[in-house]
């Protein structure tokens, strides 16, 4: 055996677990232990245990799924287990993994992966993706990354990956570039920033609130605001470096003196601008000036589970500023959320 590691699998369900029925359409039907059996030679990279929830396709993956998975994850944790393999539908990755990197303490290689293709498919790419999944999670050094996303034998942090292709078996990039890849069954991973943030996860997932995420467009005029204001919170994705029609700025920056509004970039890559463009209504300086909150570098889908899961937590306003500022460079210890 190449390791002694011990490596826990939890198997959700998604794409790499779905097979064709009658009909032709694939569904997810097979359990963690069915995956192993396809992949020849696992049992040689690491000790491994199978865990396995009710298959689902990813879109129906809630904050319930999520809670149990980071539950489980600690419990791992607390066995003395050396990582654990999560495997999900690729449709909310991006989300999931990041929230399990914000309530996973550092110590134990996590690694979450999937598949684009099924497993009836004649290109089926779960089974290589599992091994290297494996592989990565029994590295000593993946244990102080947090979270890790593998596919395509690319690997990346929960932080920054992101879904761009529907169908491609290289879907995934970060924006920032990976943080490492596997190659001839060898791991080669950069070092991991300095930051870990670490949340106490929330008990029901009736303790965490529906947040609104919306995207700024071309004459929308804000019709979305009135359903909005009942909301705890607001992420919303500005235009270019974080600006919005003049509606759509006056409202917010109401909403922003009495709830979290969390401002992102639709763009998909680059910071918030916090001082370039200014004098006109829904520039960035007049939205942070009204208390908007910068989310940095992070996307609205990231942004929002963590607003999500710091107002379950009842954080204060400055402390959800101060983990955005965290949490928007992956460049800082922020130590204050832990409990």
């Amino acid at each position: 055996m190449e390791s002694a590691a011990r490596i826990r699998i939890i198997a959700l369900g998604g794409t790499i677990a779905s097979t064709t029925g009658a009909n032709g359409r694939a569904r997810p039907r097979l359990t963690g232990d069915q995956l192993l059996t396809a992949v020849p030679g696992l049992d040689q990279v690491a000790a491994l245990e199978v865990d396995s929830l009710d298959p689902v396709p990813s879109c129906s993956i809630g904050w319930a799924q999520v809670l149990e998975v980071a539950d489980r994850i600690e419990r791992a944790r607390q066995a003395g287990l050396d990582g654990v393999v999560i495997t999900q539908g690729t449709d909310t990755i991006e989300e999931t993994s990041f929230a399990w990197d914000l309530l996973s303490a550092n110590g134990m290689a996590v690694v979450v992966t999937g598949a684009m293709r099924h497993s009836d498919h004649p290109g089926a790419d779960g089974p290589a993706n599992l091994l290297d999944a494996v592989r990565l999670a029994a590295t000593p050094a993946a244990r102080s990354h947090g979270v890790l996303v593998t596919l395509a034998s690319e690997i990346h942090t929960a932080r920054t990956v992101r879904k761009r292709h529907t169908s491609s078996i290289a879907a995934f990039t970060s924006p920032t570039g990976s943080v490492g890849e596997i190659v001839e069954d060898r791991v080669h991973l950069a070092p991991p920033d300095s930051r870990h943030v670490l949340l106490t996860a929330p008990t029901h997932p009736a303790e965490i609130p529906r947040i609104p995420l919306v995207r700024a467009c071309l004459g929308d005029g804000g019709w979305w605001l009135t359903a909005a204001q009942a909301a705890p919170g607001v992420v919303i994705e500005g235009m270019g470096g974080g600006h919005l029609p003049i509606a759509e700025a006056m409202r917010l920056r109401e909403f922003a003196h009495r709830m979290p509004v969390v401002l992102t970039s639709r763009t998909g890559a680059g910071d918030v601008l916090r001082q370039t463009y200014g004098g006109f209504t829904g520039s960035e300086t007049d939205l942070l000036d009204a208390g908007l909150i910068p989310a940095g570098d992070l996307d609205g889908m990231k942004a929002r589970v963590a607003l999500s899961l710091a107002l379950a937590l009842d954080m204060p306003r400055e402390e959800i500023s101060s983990t955005f500022e965290v949490l928007g460079t992956g460049r800082e210890t922020l130590s204050g959320a832990v409990s």
